[in-house]
């Protein structure tokens, strides 16, 4: 009888650490596809005791810290997509020096944001667009994956096209845009191939392109020397004027990338890592802190030494309104020459390699998120192709359709920014909901005050991007039937917003209530 207590302790101990849909089910709902097989995670090197579930997390190891290095870089990608960059130089050309604090801060922003991913990821075993099927009723989960996959083929459009014209540069205009989106189009069968040697060879790849990256755009900076007093003026010293404004909501814009919040929660799952044991998963999770903070730290100048370029070249200039990433690079050409290598080279090979990488981990989130939300069963390969289609077909309308204009994509660049910021909401207010609910987090639902920290930053994200929204909105909307579409659709926007508000435990309301059912408590008895 003793010994049957000690079992039932144990199971109860077990059963408050382990979220319940990690627990076993015959329920068809545990049938879904992981968002990695098991014989394609990483082992994680084990010395504890498998006994005891609730020992500490054993110390700090440089060789486990390397085996979990590379979520944290395949996430950070987002932070530096040609969107990305676009925003950065036209920060440079019309702010100078004086937002670099607020691009500082939104990637601090950013990494609270990517690190509650992370947790729901690491802490539940399955991914944010899995937890959202289960969460919401039929209807708000169908709402949730097109605004997901609306969100994604935008920020594809813009990736695609900043890698075509990364290849035009390189090709000396010889390759039309159009044509640089069906070479930008064939990433899809390197990442399979990529994807069949395993997760970490993906991950190197990855590494080569942020490297490539950051040489071409430290080149740069070391080529035009900005001014390192008035750098650290803007970093330390917060400016903001009424002229900026727009620059400075579109930098804290640029960093929360909607498909990137359901990106992170399934790439953590590469690493084998046992939910039951809470050793294990604080540990998963101080060391995807240590590496996320590195890589966006490495985002961060990349950012910096591209908005930098772009204000010691072009700052109170007139051509600083007129600038965008379509003409960045002749810009750069007629600033600064040739040298050793001409400059328009150097940010064309950059720029290639923000694209190519970025159209990549869209390809990746495509498949977690409509693999999560549909729980769909099919191979890798058709659900990638199926997603690189969504995205390639339009983004070959708008290369065929803009090819001649620089002015229309940047008008056009505008309005998928926008897209972005819409959709912004149906990313973070799902992920807040999950990841303060005990009853899919376990011990690792995030305390009051985190909560409040993290409601206040998403709070401050879609306000900002809601000023975004009414300003464009305000500039651009003509004509009274077009006014009143805006209207009803702006209606349904923030009716959805406040029922997904509702529906989270921060604001208690007759609506909220979970879809996700506790599972009945196992127990031993003497039979």
């Amino acid at each position: 009888m003793e010994n049957d207590v000690k079992v039932d302790e144990k199971v109860e101990e077990a059963d408050r650490l382990l979220p319940p849909h990690s627990l076993p089910s015959n329920s068809d709902e545990d049938e879904s596809e992981a968002a990695f097989e098991s014989r394609d995670k990483i082992v994680i090197v084990d010395f504890e005791s498998a006994d005891d579930p609730s020992a500490a997390a054993p110390p700090f190891s440089w060789r486990k810290l390397w085996l979990f290095t590379g979520p944290g870089f395949l996430m950070s990608i987002a932070f530096l997509d040609p969107g990305n960059l676009e925003g950065d130089l036209q920060a440079g050309a019309i702010a100078g020096y004086s937002l670099l604090w607020l691009l500082m801060w939104a990637t601090a922003m950013g990494l609270l944001i990517q690190m509650l991913s992370a947790r729901v990821g690491v802490a539940t075993g399955r991914h944010l667009a899995e937890l959202c099927r289960d969460e919401y009723p039929t209807w708000a989960r169908y709402v949730l994956w097109s605004m997901a996959e609306i969100a994604l083929i935008g920020a594809d459009i813009q990736e695609v096209i900043g890698s075509a014209i990364a290849i035009q540069i390189l090709s000396r205009g010889v390759l039309p845009l159009w044509a640089g989106v069906v070479i930008t189009a064939s990433d899809c069968f390197l990442f399979l191939f990529l994807e069949n040697y395993g997760v970490r060879k993906l991950e190197a790849m990855f590494a080569v392109l942020i490297a490539t990256m950051g040489l071409s755009f430290a080149w740069m900076f070391g080529e035009t020397k900005p001014s390192g007093k008035e750098l650290m003026i803007g970093i330390l010293l917060p400016r903001l004027s009424s002229k900026t404004i727009r620059q400075a909501v579109g930098v804290v814009g640029c960093v929360i990338m909607p498909h990137n919040v359901f990106l992170h929660s399934a790439l953590v799952q590469s690493r084998q890592i046992d939910p039951k044991r809470k050793s294990r998963v604080q540990e998963a999770l101080n060391y995807y802190l240590i590496e996320s903070s590195v890589a966006l730290f490495i985002s961060f100048l990349i950012n910096l030494f591209v908005t930098t370029v772009f204000a010691k070249g072009f700052y109170g200039t007139e051509k600083a309104n007129n600038i965008g990433l379509v003409n960045a690079g002749q810009y750069l050409q007629e600033k600064f020459g040739g040298g050793l290598l001409p400059i328009l080279y150097i940010w064309g090979i950059g720029l290639l390699a923000a694209g190519q990488s970025s159209t990549i981990t869209g390809t990746y989130a495509g498949q977690f998120i409509m693999g999560g939300f549909l729980n769909l069963r099919l191979k890798k390969w058709m659900r990638a192709v199926i997603t690189r289609s969504c995205a390639i077909v339009p983004t070959m309308i708008v290369a065929i359709v803009f090819n001649t204009s620089e002015a229309s994509l940047d008008v056009l660049n505008e309005w998928l920014n926008v897209l972005q910021s819409v959709q912004i909401p149906f990313a973070l207010l799902p992920l807040l909901t999950l990841v303060s609910k005990e009853e899919v987090m376990g011990d690792f639902k995030i305390g009051p005050v985190l909560q409040r920290i993290a409601w206040t930053v998403a709070a401050l994200v879609m306000i900002i991007n809601g000023y975004l929204l009414l300003d464009f909105f305000v500039s651009e909307v003509n004509g009274f039937m077009f006014g009143v579409t805006v209207c009803v659709w702006t209606t349904a926007y923030v009716a959805f917003i406040v029922y997904l508000i509702s529906h989270s435990n921060f604001f208690p309301s007759p609506w909220s209530s979970s879809s996700i059912e506790l599972p009945k408590r196992v127990t031993v008895s003497d039979s």
